[in-house]
């Protein structure tokens, strides 16, 4: 993240901190900060939706999930959160936010094109929305005053490195959702760095046992294969599984974390894991719909807030781990 953006979240938090959301000191939500004071915490009277494309029981979803309350818990407003994988329900579930007029949207969007309409009529309806996590390309012609998130193609290029470095020079891609633009990025971005062949593997994220029979099949059928990038740590799991079973000795990397994920790489069963801040996805969009519906304060200047990427190796899971099983990393 650039330092800019760095520091106008921790004046925006500092600010919203300090105040008081019961009236005591500061402006009240429903009229303007004075002149020289900081904008006033929302209390109950602001409400946002978090509406993402992560099923549930989603470990990936859970830690935004738990960002996205954090910060509504501290600055004393509502926060809603609701996922579905099936854009046609996502967009619903927007539609039904806009019909509450909650006070911001929060929308991550695997499946841009499908949610433009819906996005629209948000804009249209003038409730502020963030993007995060997926969908950049289309943040800002949808109007989103935001988005939050890594530069998957950035990404992908830098886990090509790391596995070119590591010996890599047949990978397997494993894409875990159909449609999701941002899957396959991160695998053209491994490919444009790794200077060898990179193979992709669709799978279906909501069946791990068929996700470990069709990695087994592949690396047996093609021994050539010496690399495995998994997108998502459910699926990094069930290929490190997968890999055994086969008998390779395939080098296996993934991006995004999990308590299973960073025990792995601590064992040496994964070498590392691209890591996106999910908990900052959730986090930090809630600050900045409260900064702007008290204050019009935007952020990023027309480019998106980087939550990443960074990597978490041997070298630093441990003391990822305990931050992992708290549910924010």
């Amino acid at each position: 993240m650039k330092r800019t953006s760095i520091a106008l979240v921790l004046l925006g938090a500092l600010a919203l901190g300090g105040c008081s959301s019961s009236g005591g000191g500061g402006a009240s939500a429903s009229q303007p900060a004075s002149a020289g004071s900081a904008p006033a915490a929302g209390g109950s009277s602001a409400t946002f939706a978090v509406i993402t494309h992560g099923g549930p029981g989603d470990s990936f979803w859970d830690v935004v999930k738990n960002g996205a309350e954090a910060a509504g818990k501290q600055y004393g407003v509502k926060v809603t959160y609701q996922g579905d994988g099936d854009p046609g329900k996502q967009s619903q579930l927007i539609d039904q936010a806009v019909s509450e007029k909650v006070d911001g949207i929060v929308v991550s969007m695997a499946n841009p094109d499908a949610l433009k309409e819906a996005i629209g009529k948000a804009v249209a309806a003038k409730i502020p929305v963030i993007t995060i996590n997926s969908g950049l390309d289309k943040s800002k012609e949808f109007g989103a005053i935001t988005h939050v998130g890594q530069s998957e193609d950035v990404a992908g290029r830098g886990a090509g490195e790391q596995l070119k470095a590591a010996g890599v020079t047949k990978l397997l891609c494993v894409i875990h959702e159909a449609g999701n633009v941002g899957l396959d990025q991160r695998c053209k971005g491994a490919q444009d760095t790794l200077g060898g062949t990179v193979e992709r593997l669709q799978v279906d994220v909501s069946n791990l046992a068929d996700v470990s029979s069709k990695v087994t099949a592949k690396l047996q059928s093609d021994k050539s294969i010496n690399g495995v990038l998994a997108l998502n740590p459910a699926v990094a799991i069930a290929a490190r599984d997968a890999i055994k079973d086969a008998g390779s000795q395939a080098k296996l990397a993934t991006f995004d974390l999990s308590g299973d994920v960073v025990t792995a790489i601590k064992a040496g069963e994964i070498l590392f894991a691209v890591d996106q801040q999910q908990y900052l996805q959730g986090y930090l969009p809630i600050t900045f719909l409260l900064l702007y519906k008290n204050n019009l304060n935007t952020v990023g200047g027309g480019l998106p807030v980087n939550t990443g990427p960074g990597f978490v190796t041997k070298d630093n899971a441990e003391q990822v781990a305990k931050l992992a099983e708290a549910g924010t990393r």
